[in-house]
C-alpha cells in the first residue's frame, strides 16, 4: 500500500474541494440567476472538462503554466518557482478539471430555491449578499454538500491530467492513481490490488454518504 501517494491524493483532493467551494459558489449563483443571453457559453466552458479528454486538458494547462506560458511566467516572477511538476501545478489543474463537479450541482440547488423567498427577503430590505448567505445557501446546502463531495472524490481518482501536469515524482506529484499504474507496470499486482481496493472503498463510502445526504436533505442534483 503506497500510503505516501494516498496521503498526497487526500491533500490534493481536500485543497481542490476547498478552493472550488470558494470559487464555485459565486459562479454557480451567477449561472443560476443570470439572464444574460450569452450565459450558455459560460455553461459550456464550465462543463467542458466533462467531455474533454483529460490528456488534452492537461496539455493546455501544461502549456499555460510552463516557463513560457502566461500563468507560468507570472508565477515565476512572483515566487521564483515553477508550476509544472509541482504540487501547486497539480492543484491548479485539479481545480480546472473538477470545476463542473462543484458548480453544476450547486447551480442546480440554487436554481431550485423558491424565488418568492428570495424576493421576500429583498422586499424586507435585506441586501443581496445577506440574502445569499441567510436564505439561498441554507436552502441549497444539500447541493453544496454534494458538489464538495463530488469534487473531492473526482480529484482522488484523477490520472490523465495529473500525469500530464505533475509527472511521477514520489512525495511531490505521485498520486494514488499513478501509483497504481506504476505497480501494474512493475508487475506488482498485489500492491496494485490493495491500493485499488482502498480507493474503491473510499469512493463507495463517499458516494453512499452523498446519496444518504441527498435523501435526508432532499437535494435536487441526481448523480445517475
Amino acid at each position: 500500500m503506497d500510503w505516501q501517494a494516498i496521503w498526497l491524493s487526500v491533500r490534493l483532493s481536500a485543497a481542490t474541494a476547498a478552493i472550488l467551494l470558494a470559487l464555485g459558489l459565486p459562479l454557480a449563483y451567477w449561472l443560476a440567476f443570470s439572464r444574460r443571453r450569452w450565459k450558455f457559453l459560460v455553461e459550456a466552458v464550465v462543463a467542458l472538462p466533462l467531455v474533454l479528454p483529460p490528456t488534452v486538458l492537461g496539455l493546455y494547462v501544461l502549456l499555460a503554466i510552463g516557463p513560457h506560458g502566461p500563468i507560468g511566467m507570472l508565477y515565476g516572477r512572483l515566487t521564483g518557482g515553477l508550476l509544472p511538476f509541482s504540487f501547486q501545478g497539480l492543484l491548479l489543474a485539479s481545480v480546472l478539471y473538477s470545476l463542473p463537479f462543484t458548480v453544476q450541482p450547486v447551480a442546480a440547488a440554487f436554481g431550485a430555491v423558491d424565488r418568492r423567498l428570495i424576493e421576500a427577503s429583498w422586499c424586507l430590505g435585506v441586501s443581496r449578499v445577506a440574502t445569499f448567505r441567510r436564505v439561498i445557501v441554507p436552502l441549497a446546502r444539500g447541493g453544496i454538500f454534494t458538489g464538495v463531495i463530488l469534487s473531492f472524490a473526482h480529484t482522488m481518482g484523477e490520472f490523465g491530467v495529473v500525469l500530464m501536469v505533475g509527472g511521477n515524482i514520489a512525495g511531490v506529484t505521485r498520486t494514488v492513481s499513478i501509483s497504481i499504474y506504476d505497480q501494474v507496470q512493475a508487475l506488482n499486482y498485489t500492491g496494485a490490488a490493495e491500493t485499488s481496493l482502498f480507493l474503491m472503498a473510499l469512493s463507495f463510502a463517499v458516494l453512499a454518504l452523498t446519496y444518504a445526504w441527498q435523501r435526508r436533505m432532499g437535494a435536487v442534483w441526481p448523480l445517475n
